[in-house]
């Protein structure tokens, strides 16, 4: 799994938990989406949560510092509101913004110079190996090689297949975003879900930026996994950044990868915090072993993410064939589910 059900806050209630988050080239301008509330919860309520917030933030210029959110809040009627903010108000959670947008979930909404938000249930075009996925997290978490020995590739299979998620895709215009992109048009960029506290506060839920963080060091670390959750990317590396270079290291001299293993794991883990997706806007996206540009729809985070942390190729016997509902590059991009409706 990239983010799914990641913790035990965002277990909790899966409409706050972020599953995956993608950034790519769209028809009209830059698309940001973020799936929430999978089916494989089980019994929970589906859709998105009255009480919370779903943010889109972006930094501009590299501090790991967002400059533009765009933020979410659905009714329990499902009617939905997109609201901008700009500057220091982006990182305030009180701040009200600027409405641009509102109508029903389950539609498209539209705003000023083309800006258009789409929501609800569409299919999950995210696919894992559970075995492999298992097998990848003990390591890490053990200090140990990726243990694969009673695994059949032959038989793989995508543990998401078949399964929905509800999806908020906002495309914006790049003439809004290129003022904020200081250092040639790239930006970067997560996902942020909050919630109304009792005592009138926000209380941070889930955080997502570049996929398979959690899967590699938060599987059987759940205390990891609700603290990669809370905080916020600024203070990735001194919060983390020891703790994640150990982990890779420890695993990578247990599989003898490297021939420094300290060194490949302070390259990796530099790499990966702040955790923010980078992107150069009105380029096409990939996130590949060359690179990370965005994240299309199609692109396959776990064989690059785990291959890289390991120094060693990791396959998963699987690939975008499994995934059961197929992706478009038309507006709203992801497959719609049995109640979504454009």
């Amino acid at each position: 799994m990239s983010h799914h059900l990641d913790s035990p806050i965002a277990r909790q209630d899966a409409r706050l938990d972020i599953s995956d988050v993608y950034l790519f080239r769209g028809e009209q301008g830059t698309v940001f989406v973020m799936n929430v509330s999978h089916s494989l919860a089980g019994q929970q309520a589906r859709g998105f949560h009255p009480e919370a917030m779903y943010e889109f933030k972006i930094d501009g210029n590299g501090d790991a510092v967002e400059e533009l959110t765009y933020r979410v809040t659905v009714t329990d009627r499902d009617e939905l509101t997109l609201r901008c903010l700009i500057g220091a108000d982006a990182a305030d959670p009180f701040a009200q913004g600027t409405v641009v947008a509102s109508g029903p979930v389950g539609s498209t909404v539209e705003g000023p110079d083309g800006l258009r938000l789409w929501s609800g249930e569409a299919g999950d075009p995210f696919w894992i190996e559970p075995d492999v996925l298992h097998a990848v997290g003990h390591a890490f978490q053990d200090g140990t090689k990726i243990d694969l020995s009673g695994w059949e590739p032959a038989k793989a299979r995508n543990l998401f297949a078949g399964h929905t998620v509800y999806s908020l895709v906002l495309e914006v215009p790049d003439a809004v975003l290129l003022p904020f992109a200081k250092n040639e048009r790239r930006i970067g960029f997560w996902g942020l879900t909050t919630l109304a506290t009792d005592a009138g506060g926000w209380r941070p839920v889930n955080r997502a930026g570049l996929p398979m963080i959690h899967p590699l060091f938060a599987q059987f670390n759940e205390d990891l996994g609700n603290h990669l959750n809370e905080t916020k990317p600024a203070d990735d590396v001194e919060n983390y950044g020891k703790q994640l270079t150990d982990k890779v290291a420890r695993m990578v001299a247990a599989t003898g990868t490297a021939q420094d293993p300290r060194a490949h794991a302070e390259t990796f883990v530099a790499r990966i915090l702040p955790n923010l997706l980078p992107y150069t806007i009105g380029t096409p996206a990939v996130f590949g072993f060359a690179g990370w540009n965005g994240r299309s729809l199609t692109d396959n985070a776990p064989n690059v993410m785990f291959s890289l942390a390991g120094n060693s190729p990791v396959a998963l016997g699987i690939g975008r064939e499994s995934v059961t509902a197929k992706p478009s590059g038309t507006w709203p991009y992801l497959p719609l589910g049995p109640r979504a409706a454009m």
